[in-house]
């Protein structure tokens, strides 16, 4: 496991996703999750987010060398961002409209499923090219 490859894979990463997800959820998006009553706080704690998304890159960096197999660097690179988004989204989407009284949860599910469709894509590309 090259150290090297997951920094790499961890800064691009980042670079992906803090931006897509700040934009999203913060400017583009930031009335409906209002409405929805997602946010629990007046300011989020941006650190804490971007601490998130690196701890994210470090371990999808480690983990995607270890479940390559035979397909050339885009399919497996959606096949991967694939299963991580599901992975991810399960105790994050799910999990979150199980615990908060989001409404509507039609809405919430439609929102954070594309958002999360974008994210894991571009990540999973991103890392499917890194390792190809």
């Amino acid at each position: 496991m090259s150290i090297g490859k997951i920094l790499v894979g961890t800064l691009g990463y980042a670079v992906i996703v803090f931006p897509l997800a700040y934009f999203w959820h913060l400017n583009v998006f930031k009335s409906t999750y209002d409405k929805l009553g997602y946010f629990a706080r007046d300011e989020p704690i941006i650190p804490l987010g971007f601490l998130a998304i690196i701890m994210q890159g470090v371990l999808l960096a480690a983990i995607y060398p270890l479940v390559q197999v035979d397909m050339d660097w885009f399919a497996q690179g959606l096949v991967f961002g694939l299963v991580a988004g599901l992975f991810l989204g399960s105790s994050q989407i799910i999990a979150d409209a199980a615990k908060r009284p989001i409404e509507p949860l039609s809405t919430w599910f439609a929102i954070e499923w594309t958002y999360f469709a974008i994210q894991f894509a571009l990540a999973g590309l991103w890392f499917g090219w890194l390792y190809s």
